[in-house]
């Protein structure tokens, strides 16, 4: 997925981590048997072919998204600034009053707007709620990259229960180590990232502050072997840091400012 899309990037090279949403029956934050997860630790994920198709009530679901590890509060922008191979890039994410019904599910609706050196370089809309556990599930996405004002890909798009798509989580309600990797997002053969959490005790300083006890998670594809993100989850905060490669290219994004409106 877009590192929020594109945005909540980067940690300190392999020290950093990540999200995305649909809830099962809300009440676990384990995705179902199908989720694949030695593959994903390995740093050589392959596709699944495990059935993917978790439960989904709509009335365990909810749009006040206030997990402590990634809270989406209506009407704030996170702002990230950070690099791509060396070329400064801003990330603005708005969490919006407006909602999206997604498989019986009322969603919240985040925009996130990326830049390079001013110029526009992707813009996403993506959807997510929280089950009454406190997972923050992922429902779908909608992106475009641009050069030179015009898009030049939507790829990546994808919206549960189209086209087989499902929902996937974002950021379990109580992340630990030593568990599976669990899908982010699943539509087959576009969309099919997946996190592990590896730290739940890091510390890690950046412009909007410093956090200790941090969720660090370690993001990968089966769809590109050569992803590999650390993401950085601060309490309070939600994603601070990234870093990593995807698509051949180097990429570090971290929090600097969160604007609230009235």
């Amino acid at each position: 997925m877009k590192q929020i899309s594109a945005a909540l990037g980067l940690a300190a090279v392999l020290a950093a981590g990540c999200s995305s949403s649909t809830g099962s029956t809300g009440s676990t934050a384990s995705q179902p048997s199908g989720t694949p997860s030695s593959s994903a630790s390995t740093g050589t994920p392959t596709p699944s072919t495990a059935p993917y198709h978790p439960t989904i009530k709509a009335a365990a679901f909810t749009t006040n998204i206030t997990n402590p590890y990634l809270p989406f509060p209506q009407r704030t922008t996170f702002v990230f600034e950070g690099t791509r191979d060396g070329v400064p890039t801003r990330t603005e994410v708005t969490v919006t009053k407006e909602t999206k019904t997604i498989m019986g599910v009322r969603c919240i609706v985040v925009r996130d707007v990326v830049t390079s050196n001013t110029a526009l370089v992707e813009k996403t809309t993506d959807w997510y709620a929280q089950d009454n556990q406190g997972n923050v599930w992922y429902f779908g996405e909608q992106t475009a990259e641009y050069k030179n004002g015009a898009v030049t890909s939507t790829q990546g798009t994808w919206l549960a229960g189209v086209d087989g798509a499902q929902p996937g989580i974002v950021m379990p309600a109580h992340p630990t180590t030593g568990g599976s990797a669990y899908r982010q997002e699943y539509r087959p053969g576009v969309a099919e990232d997946m996190a592990k959490v590896v730290s739940t005790g890091a510390s890690v300083k950046v412009p909007a502050g410093t956090y200790s006890r941090a969720v660090v998670t370690r993001d990968t594809d089966p769809l590109n072997p050569t992803k590999l993100e650390h993401k950085t989850y601060g309490k309070g905060a939600g994603l601070v840091k990234t870093v990593g490669v995807v698509n051949g290219h180097h990429e570090q994004t971290q929090l600097v400012s969160v604007l609230t409106s009235h």
